[in-house]
């Protein structure tokens, strides 16, 4: 291949993976805000607290790679159901700014604990993959890449799977269009409030752990995340599900082209540009129906 095409693939390669972490992350935040009403502001902490505990169930612990990540996904699970069971349900009816004020608090709080609990260090989860590239075609890679990039593109599938297909996917989307009509039919609101801000919390999870291989994990790193995945659901339109999936890869592949082909400061800029067009002229996102 001429040199130009290599170099357009390999920031392809990379705009594709941290495009498929942006769709983990803002499917989750897409399905709150859409079900329950609440502007999560908290949500890049579960990504954090994801790549943490993952990071010390492998270091401390020991435990094998493979196990620790869903393991760390489950210990955010069970924070995020104390977290709906102990805050957002006593704040089901307050206005918007008042739980958006509650979840800026909780980000802030949850930044601070994790700087006192591991500190300020950036960690990396150690992984029993080989460092050494892999070439195909010429982009090169590695197995941990390609690994991270699988079970992004798996739990997308499998998110979309459980939207679409199951029984709790129609109840939470029956919840998302009408929650008076589906309480009168039997849907208990309740239980799809505290599915949804697990599943979310979960998806977010899984993206810090399994990318905490390769991008160090720091306590700070939520609110840049969280910006992140507003932009992403803002891209895509807010409850859109489909949508957070197209403005993860839109703006991750954006992103890998802007750093390779501009200066590295204007990588984060091409994301929040993006927003300010979207929202003069198509407000309701890419791909939601206005």
């Amino acid at each position: 291949m001429a040199p130009w095409v290599t170099i357009l693939a390999q920031h392809l390669l990379n705009g594709v993976l941290i495009g498929c972490a942006y769709a983990l992350i803002a499917m989750g935040l897409t399905m709150i805000f859409g079900v329950m009403n609440i502007a999560n502001f908290a949500h890049g902490e579960f990504y954090m607290l994801g790549g943490f505990l993952a990071f010390y169930l492998v270091t401390l612990i020991g435990l094998n790679y493979f196990l620790a990540l869903p393991a760390a996904v489950a210990l955010v699970v069970l924070l995020a159901i104390a977290l709906e069971h102990g805050i957002f349900r006593r704040l089901r009816e307050a206005p918007m700014m008042t739980t958006t004020l509650v979840t800026i608090g909780l980000s802030l709080f949850l930044e601070h604990v994790a700087l006192l609990m591991w500190g300020p260090q950036p960690q990396s989860i150690p992984t029993p993959f080989p460092p050494s590239p892999l070439s195909l075609f010429g982009v090169y890679t590695t197995p941990l890449y390609l690994f991270c990039m699988a079970v992004a593109a798996v739990l997308i599938v499998i998110g979309h799977l459980v939207i679409r297909k199951t029984r709790m996917g129609k109840a939470m989307r029956a919840t998302f269009q009408n929650k008076e009509a589906s309480a009168l039919v039997g849907i208990r609101i309740d239980r799809i409030y505290m599915y949804v801000f697990a599943f979310g919390a979960a998806l977010a999870a899984a993206a810090g752990a399994v990318l905490g291989g390769f991008i160090p994990v720091e306590p700070t790193t939520g609110g840049v995340v969280t910006l992140k995945a507003f932009v992403v659901v803002i891209l895509g339109g807010m409850g859109s599900f489909a949508g957070a999936i197209a403005g993860g890869l839109i703006l991750g592949v954006a992103e890998a082209l802007g750093a390779g082909y501009m200066p590295t400061g204007w990588k984060d800029a091409i994301g929040f540009f993006a927003v300010i067009l979207v929202l003069l002229f198509r407000p309701e996102g890419l791909f939601r129906r206005a």
